[in-house]
């Protein structure tokens, strides 16, 4: 069955004005800054074997924000060391505000910068073809692996990458977010088919359980106020005095499940809607 909905990957400017508002309305980046200062120095201590040199390796990196901030941390708890850091970004927007990010950074010169405009399957290509041998210290994948086609084998090559003291981190929603019952009721009608678009941490940790391959879980405390979501038709009710066109089935059912207990809870007035995230940190 084909997903009644358009998905926003098929459309970058609408996808970029819809996160931008996601960003607005939830916490998502602040409880990831807060997993970065806190909890992923300790995870980077044990990185490195006292290589001179790190190999690090961003998939899906975007405009860097969250890159930066942990290749500030990897410096602070390893101040002597190089970095030959690899970005992986298919977007040519993205990548440019990367790359301009860079620029009005002061004291990166310990890093280096490769820059790959490809998509995870295109670079797992590549550095089977360039760099067949060269294993990484510390390898991350923040929110991305909605847009792959085979999440577990993408997770597999990546692990494959890493030196015996490295680590993979991923960030995903978590399986016990309100986004995992939502996907776990609409996939049909939410998910494109040809990516993964709707795996969770979950998802990952019975892969990686089944596989018997070691990890670290932690669970991030994120939010999204959607109290708006949905209020469109009951406006131009109000305003005209008139009833509104009635919501098709589908929508309609959606938008009772994102403010049922399943997935947000009544704060103040405003429903509040569970944007928890998950996160892997992956052992070789």
């Amino acid at each position: 069955m084909a997903a009644p909905f358009r998905s926003l990957v098929e459309d970058y400017p609408r996808y970029l004005k819809s996160f931008e508002l996601f960003l607005e309305r939830s916490s998502e980046h602040q409880c990831m800054q807060d997993f970065i200062h806190n909890t992923l120095p300790d995870i980077l201590a044990s990185i490195g074997g006292g290589r001179s040199i790190f190999n690090v390796m961003g998939g899906g990196s975007g405009a860097g924000e969250i890159d930066l901030g942990m290749l500030a941390q990897l410096h602070l708890k390893h101040p002597h060391v190089k970095v030959d850091n690899e970005v992986v970004e298919p977007s040519n927007d993205m990548l440019h505000k990367y790359k301009v990010r860079v620029s009005t950074t002061p004291d990166l010169d310990h890093i280096n910068f490769e820059w790959n405009k490809m998509t995870a399957s295109e670079f797992e290509k590549h550095w089977q073809q360039k760099n067949p041998g060269k294993k990484m210290d510390f390898i991350h994948m923040i929110q991305m692996l909605y847009y792959v086609t085979d999440p577990e084998a993408t997770v597999s090559f990546f692990r494959s990458l890493l030196h015996k003291d490295g680590k993979l981190l991923i960030i995903l929603v978590s399986g016990e977010s309100g986004w995992g019952k939502l996907w776990t009721t609409f996939k049909k009608q939410l998910c494109n088919t040809e990516i993964s678009q709707c795996v969770t941490t979950g998802d990952i940790k019975t892969f990686l359980d089944t596989e018997g391959i070691p990890y670290q879980n932690y669970e991030l405390l994120s939010q999204m106020d959607i109290t708006e979501s949905g209020q469109a038709e009951l406006s131009r009710e109000k305003s005209l005095g008139e009833r509104a066109p009635e919501i098709p089935p589908p929508v309609g059912a959606l938008l009772d499940l994102l403010r049922h207990p399943d997935c947000s809870k009544e704060v103040n007035g405003r429903i509040i809607f569970n944007n928890n995230l998950g996160v892997l940190v992956v052992e070789p």
